[in-house]
């Protein structure tokens, strides 16, 4: 029988082949919510790897981006982002991808994530290792802020309440940059393969976080909230690092929680 990340990644790539057909044919998009934009390509996706998810293990629950949820008997859970990044795919812009996490009895134990423009797949299963197309991946091992590139996101909406602002400008100025392109899950897969040293996010859902956890400690790397304590996929926010930065990040957050910075943000009118 195949592993639970074989019939994952099967199943990811299947799903990756259908979002770059949809690529192709720039599919329009619809609104969700004020901001968040949801696509053909996101349901279709999830329609395709739900249904086969429930083929394969038919007693599993599914918890899904866009609803298709499904309660099962068993204490095993998958998670499912059928299409992160969807404002990047409906722009045309290509940082997008698919992510498929499991779960059993609240312990991660299996995932993937696959970039279809790329023809990347990232996998894992827990004790086994981290694996970027079959090839073994670690992080970095950069151990200075300073010396850093690193990462985070924004919401959809409301982000003039967002008070990652204050996080992203103090970390921008310390280290050699952050970027922000707009889907976690790759993130996440970027700091467990070394082209990232750390990524940190407020309020990201699950399905955004069960595949990238596991890769990033499969990795060598470390997934705590941003205050330190233990990870919650349903907590308030991330931290994830090589490990060798995690002592360094907490100490700069607990300075940011705290309102001391050391780089005050500019003033407007300052400007030019």
């Amino acid at each position: 029988m195949p592993s639970y990340v074989e019939v994952a990644a099967g199943i990811a790539r299947e799903a990756g082949a259908l979002i770059n057909g949809f690529l192709a044919r720039r599919i329009g998009f619809e609104l969700k919510g004020e901001f968040d934009l949801v696509t053909e390509a996101d349901r279709s996706s999830e329609a395709l790897i739900v249904g086969r998810l429930r083929k394969e293990f038919p007693a599993h629950s599914i918890v899904a981006e866009e609803g298709g949820e499904r309660a099962g008997s068993s204490e095993f859970r998958w998670y499912v982002d059928p299409l992160d990044g969807t404002t990047n795919f409906a722009h045309g812009f290509p940082a997008f991808n698919v992510s498929i996490g499991l779960e059993r009895a609240g312990e991660l134990i299996a995932g993937v994530i696959y970039d279809p423009t790329r023809d990347e797949l990232f996998s894992t299963e827990k004790g086994a290792g981290a694996f970027l197309n079959q090839s073994p991946i670690h992080v970095s091992k950069t151990s200075r802020i300073e010396a850093s590139l690193l990462a985070t996101g924004f919401p959809s909406r409301k982000r003039h309440l967002n008070v990652n602002i204050h996080f992203y400008y103090q970390a921008a100025m310390l280290s050699h940059g952050v970027r922000r392109a707009g889907a976690a899950a790759l993130d996440l897969a970027y700091v467990a393969c070394g082209r990232l040293d750390g990524f940190w996010e407020f309020a990201l859902n699950p399905w955004d976080m069960a595949a990238g956890v596991l890769l990033i400690r499969e990795a060598g790397g470390t997934c705590t909230d941003m205050r330190g304590a233990p990870l919650d996929l349903r907590g308030p926010h991330i931290l994830a690092d090589n490990t060798a930065l995690h002592p360094a990040l907490l100490a700069l957050f607990s300075q940011i929680f705290a309102g001391q910075y050391v780089f005050p943000l500019p003033e407007i009118n300052r400007a030019g």
